[in-house]
């Protein structure tokens, strides 16, 4: 399930899925920066240039190229600002094209198997003209990344 909300020229997207993994096996995942390609749209062109690829860590730099618009690349760079293993993590948008990125992914245990969420909440660049200008093509672009996530993710039945 995906929601977008709007509060004050701030979006929130949070999306929740609930995967066959054990929190242990989900954590691995996707608290190492080398799975985000692994789940990103082929045609997005992700690619992590970093070269610190540790599991998260708070004050962990990582740095990203991603294509935003067919042909056009930019620089992306993203702070781990909080981590409480193996249950909660948080980026945040330190260089990049939007105005403010804050990430949270959140994991917990239920009787169905193991419930994820994430919650972005992000601003456009440029005020009400950006909103107006791209608001549409930047939701329909994250809605399309945490689909194509949740299609990987149920196709798969073990971390890869």
């Amino acid at each position: 399930m995906i929601t977008i909300t709007e509060h004050s020229g701030i979006y929130t997207l949070e999306c929740q899925q609930t995967i066959p993994w054990s929190i242990e096996k989900a954590w691995d995942f996707f608290s190492s920066p080398l799975n985000l390609a692994k789940i990103t749209p082929p045609k997005m062109g992700f690619e992590v240039t970093s070269k610190n690829l540790d599991k998260v860590y708070p004050g962990q730099i990582i740095s990203y190229q991603v294509g935003i618009l067919p042909f056009i690349k930019t620089n992306w760079v993203t702070e781990i600002t909080y981590v409480r293993s193996p249950k909660y993590f948080v980026d945040e948008q330190r260089i990049g094209p939007y105005s403010m990125w804050h990430h949270e992914h959140i994991f917990e245990e239920t009787a169905k198997g193991l419930l994820m969420t994430d919650r972005v909440s992000y601003q456009i660049p440029f005020g009400i003209i950006g909103r107006f200008l791209t608001g549409g093509m930047i939701k329909n672009q994250l809605l399309e990344v945490f689909n194509y996530r949740i299609l990987i993710l149920n196709n798969l039945t073990q971390p890869v």
